[in-house]
């Protein structure tokens, strides 16, 4: 089981400091990887819910600068906002650059006032998707790439810096749509639902073995969670997630319960973004987790 934790890349905590703070405290409590989270531009309707928005692939460069061991992860890269091509390119010098410690989180987007700002079509925002992957497995595993497209065409091109890891950065397919589900067996290496139940991954699981069947996948995708999680140190309040759903809520106890549940299920990585009342707050959380119940977690 391995155990990353979000940064405070957007939201209240957001900052200079607290980002460099927290990338430096999960590596040096022996996290397994730290996680950013992507939107370009805030429509005024959702600005409390984004906050302060660092773009994720620059902090993730930060962070191959400050580390050298813990995984960089993004969930979710909203795909359809940079050119796979580009998104390509970006992602292949991190991984290089990080000695191959990336790992792509992607996602289709759900915004539509955002995606117009960007000119995009948000009712074609799956299919770019799927495109956009297929642009990036072929940049970086075929030393002759040529691809025919809708959104893109290209060949007698060359592309470097190759990633350092062999096939690319993992691919890890956000949400729990069945177009998300397909999305994750046909393109993905793993699932990465954020928020949800047990008996929700439960039924995703066995949906993803059915898709396996049909896309003559033999092995599964792996089984990954993003989820707001609560370590209740004191008595006092603490203001609700961002997000709506399923979360982690208890003592060090409790959350092992929670955690050997879902580790029972076959989720093998988790990302915890941590819910504190203010950032001291939420770094204490980060560091009780760490001491109090990262150690009595199976492997």
């Amino acid at each position: 089981m391995k155990i990353g934790v979000w940064i405070p890349s957007v939201r209240r905590f957001a900052s200079n400091e607290n980002i460099r703070a927290s990338i430096l405290q999960a590596e040096r409590l022996g996290y397994d990887s730290i996680w950013t989270i992507d939107h370009i531009i805030a429509p005024t309707a959702n600005a409390r819910q984004f906050g302060l928005i660092y773009d994720p692939l620059i902090v993730m460069a930060l962070a191959a600068g400050l580390t050298e061991r813990i995984q960089i992860g993004v969930s979710v890269l909203v795909l359809p906002y940079r050119h796979g091509v580009l998104t390509a390119k970006m992602l292949a010098s991190l991984d290089d650059l990080s000695n191959g410690r990336i790992i792509l989180g992607v996602g289709a987007g759900w915004n539509a006032v955002e995606s117009g700002i960007l000119h995009l079509p948000f009712e074609e925002r799956g299919p770019m998707t799927d495109e956009y992957i297929r642009i990036m497995k072929e940049l970086w595993t075929n030393p002759k790439p040529t691809f025919d497209g809708a959104y893109t065409t290209f060949s007698d091109v060359e592309f470097h810096p190759l990633p350092a890891q062999k096939a690319g950065p993992p691919i890890w397919v956000g949400g729990s749509s069945r177009a998300a589900l397909r999305r994750t067996v046909e393109l993905g290496d793993a699932w990465h639902p954020i928020n949800v139940t047990p008996d929700q991954l439960r039924k995703g699981k066995a949906e993803l073995a059915q898709l396996c069947q049909r896309f003559d996948r033999p092995e599964p995708p792996a089984l990954t969670l993003r989820i707001d999680a609560r370590l209740l140190l004191d008595e006092y309040p603490y203001p609700e997630p961002a997000h709506a759903g399923h979360m982690l809520v208890g003592t060090p106890d409790e959350l092992v319960d929670q955690l050997e549940e879902l580790r029972e299920i076959g989720v093998e990585h988790f990302s915890l973004e941590f819910v504190g009342r203010d950032f001291a707050d939420f770094q204490a959380q980060i560091d009780a987790f760490a001491s109090e119940v990262r150690p009595r977690l199976s492997e």
